[in-house]
């Protein structure tokens, strides 16, 4: 990052038809984006860290025990995966080139299909942020339970310890975006030092005899991939990242693209050299067994027991990164849909680049999840709130996706090398299958709620809407 001021990003959010809204909207409410001395453009390597921190959180210390079962196939379902979510990183790229605004998905949606669409994506990833960072908050709580076993003795205390791993990257969000861009380089670096340590020391350790049947159940070849798949599907949620916040980034059209294709390649290196590397440390019968598998891994390459105390830390940090980078990026898409109208006008209000209303609202409500989920009676209504999540996070990609086919298919006025064009188009495809597939993998149950969950919504943008036009008129 530099030293200069970041100059202030849009005061006034343009008329829907400059925003893309196909000439359906008002113009969009004003918004005080609060430059000053804490407010800071993301360069391309802040933006590349907000990708990989918000792709790495804490489920990857447990991916290598997870899909074991499934023998050394499950590599193959993670290569498969790893094409799909680079295809959707690069149609976001593309996306944010076209539209280089705060909002990410919400933006390109809205252009290509108007406010009712544009408002589904918007409010569909702001309850997949919120929600999902009380879960990160819930699930860091057992990693800081090996480092301060005290704290795992009390629920209050571990709810408390919960509260306190939200609250402290809400106050990094709400000191500033140079504060939040610093707190994501340093996690991440943090974080990539063991999991590095493993991924590409663990292949001097490398036992061969430590891999295990290649398919170890009873699945055919493709019911293995595809069950494994299920289990990993989600590792790659948050390769939208830099375009949601493509307000604060330098140079956005050029540099969103590259911090996504970047971010997006560099999670994938980590989990799949990571994983490999696992594989061959630990034996078969005992990985599959594990709840600590790159804590075994450790302790495989350097004897001892102190893996365990690597390893939490590092998982810690990676969940205070991801969180970090989550809270910004709950409050850019509705701080997005309140500047064209679609959300409450106070969510558009900026102080130090960050939108304050939005970081409040968003911590306040994951607040409330953690809480509940200590004090409930009753048992997995937590569990599935969190389950729901994983298919509105799938709906802003299906709904982007097909907006980079709407506009290669309109042209949109543009005169595109023909080579280009088949090229996007076959990414775009690509990368709706990807997501289609993500949607698939949320299973039955996570489909029907979350569509109700969804539709809920619907009363929202109602009211709303009614509220523009009666301003417009």
């Amino acid at each position: 990052m530099t030293s200069t001021a970041a100059p202030p990003a849009e005061t006034t959010g343009p008329p829907a038809d400059e925003a893309g809204g196909r000439g359906q909207g008002t113009p969009a409410a004003a918004g005080r984006d609060g430059g000053g001395p804490h407010a800071r453009r993301f360069g391309l390597p802040i933006a590349t860290c907000l990708v990989m921190g918000n792709i790495i959180g804490g489920g990857i210390f447990l991916l290598p025990a997870s899909v074991a079962p499934f023998g050394t196939i499950s590599l193959l379902a993670f290569g498969v995966l790893t094409v799909g979510a680079i295809a959707l990183a690069l149609v976001f790229g593309r996306l944010a080139e076209r539209h280089p605004r705060t909002g990410g998905p919400y933006v390109y949606v809205r252009a290509a299909f108007g406010d009712f669409a544009g408002f589904l994506a918007a409010y569909s990833y702001w309850i997949t942020a919120w929600v999902s960072n009380a879960a990160l908050a819930v699930a860091a709580v057992g990693y800081l339970g090996v480092l301060f076993p005290a704290i795992g003795d009390h629920k209050w205390a571990m709810c408390l310890a919960a509260l306190a791993v939200q609250w402290l990257p809400a106050l990094a969000n709400l000191a500033g975006t140079r504060y939040v861009g610093a707190v994501q380089l340093v996690a991440t670096v943090l974080k990539l030092l063991p999991l590095l340590l493993v991924a590409f020391g663990g292949l001097f350790f490398f036992d061969p005899d430590n891999l295990g049947p290649f398919r170890a159940g009873d699945q055919s070849a493709v019911g293995a991939v595809s069950a494994s798949a299920a289990i990993l599907l989600f590792s790659y949620l948050g390769v939208e990242s830099a375009a949601v916040s493509a307000g604060e980034v330098r140079d956005p059209a050029r540099n969103v693209g590259r911090a996504t294709i970047l971010g997006t390649a560099g999670a994938a290196c980590v989990y799949l050299l990571g994983t490999l590397s696992v594989f061959g440390l630990v034996a078969h019968d005992d990985l599959v067994s594990s709840e600590a598998p790159f804590t075994d891994a450790v302790n495989a390459m350097f004897g001892g027991t102190w893996g365990g105390t690597l390893v939490a830390c590092a998982a810690v940090i990676s969940m205070l990164g991801a969180l970090n980078g989550w809270t910004l990026l709950s409050a850019q898409t509705p701080y997005a849909a309140a500047r064209d109208g679609l959300f409450p006008k106070v969510f558009a209000t900026k102080r130090r680049g960050v939108p304050v209303v939005g970081v409040v609202v968003t911590v306040v409500l994951a607040s409330c999840l953690t809480v509940y989920n200590y004090t409930a009676g009753s048992e997995g209504v937590f569990e599935v709130l969190v389950l729901v999540t994983t298919f509105t996070a799938t709906v802003p990609y299906l709904l982007s996706t097909a907006a980079q086919l709407y506009f290669l298919a309109s042209g949109q006025g543009e005169r595109v090398h023909r080579g280009r064009l088949v090229r996007d188009a076959a990414l775009a495809c690509l990368a709706f299958g990807f997501s289609m597939w993500l949607v698939a993998g949320s299973g039955y149950a996570a489909v029907y709620q979350g569509v109700l969950f969804l539709f809920a919504g619907v009363l929202v943008y109602a009211l709303m809407s009614a509220r523009r036009h009666r301003a417009a008129a």
